[in-house]
């Protein structure tokens, strides 16, 4: 049976807006194999018979650390989920009872929500056992976006975004155009601004752009040098609420995220 999101899981996706945009992928396409090391963040439902559902997405960046934003589970306390009873799956469309999923137990970076220039929006689940047929991303050197700024390099830089959140192809409608499909995708995009924290990309589909919706919070933006995009460099954290103008992405490259990340893994 093909995966439907339940009613549970559709309460969480609205609760989720009102609190943070969490951003499927618009104007983009099946990703089939091209991406193999991006994966859903699953949850285990705290009721019987609860099922284990998407609620947002992320990256595999050593065998045993699957890398996603802070705000995909800092919540779940509240509802009674246990840190350890999180899953990921790197199936390319995920089925309820069907997908291969991996258990894991979730560390939320202590200092999210605490400094307003810096959000501190990153998370890792930790998984019970080493993936070992999937080749982890890589992650970018200390200051590498700043370093291609300073040398006018990002201007139409391309990134590309990955997730199984909602999908839009309707380039004129509303939030009405949104679907769920729990398929992974992806969508490029091209270089607005950059900040001290946030990475900001283009996804106007009038300039043939494309990015994140909801459900795609946690994914990558992967740097693509016209031949591969291996090196994750931001991720997914919000944009506006049509999911047709820009992606607001966490910084990977900077100083507070690599002192987060180097608890977990070795970083270049």
């Amino acid at each position: 049976m093909k995966r439907k999101l339940s009613i549970v899981g559709i309460v969480l996706v609205v609760a989720l807006l009102l609190a943070t945009p969490v951003f499927g992928i618009t104007f983009g396409e099946l990703d089939g194999e091209r991406h193999p090391n991006v994966g859903a963040l699953l949850v285990a439902w705290p009721y019987p018979d609860g099922d284990i559902d998407i609620v947002c997405s992320g990256t595999l960046i050593s065998p045993t650390v699957f890398l996603t934003a802070a705000h995909c589970v800092n919540w779940m306390p509240a509802e009674g989920i246990d840190t350890h009873d999180v899953y990921v799956t790197f199936d390319t469309e995920y089925v309820i009872d069907v997908s291969v999923i991996h258990q894991g137990t979730y560390y939320i970076n202590p200092d999210y929500g605490h400094d307003a220039a810096d959000p501190h929006d990153v998370a890792v689940v930790v998984l019970d056992n080493p993936i070992s047929d999937i080749t982890p991303a890589e992650l970018p050197p200390a200051g590498l976006l700043d370093e291609m700024k300073a040398a006018g390099a990002l201007k139409n830089q391309p990134f590309v975004a990955v997730g199984y959140g909602t999908v839009r192809e309707d380039k004129t409608g509303g939030p009405h155009a949104l679907y769920w499909e729990g398929a992974r995708r992806f969508a490029t995009g091209t270089y607005n601004a950059l900040t001290k924290s946030w990475l900001k990309i283009s996804m106007n589909p009038a300039t043939g752009d494309g990015g994140t919706c909801y459900g795609d919070s946690g994914g990558p933006h992967f740097l693509y040098d016209g031949t591969e995009d291996a090196m994750v460099v931001s991720l997914t954290v919000t944009g506006d609420v049509n999911c047709r103008a820009t992606d607001v992405t966490y910084r990977l490259d900077t100083e507070s995220a690599r002192e987060y990340l180097s608890e977990f893994v070795e970083l270049p």
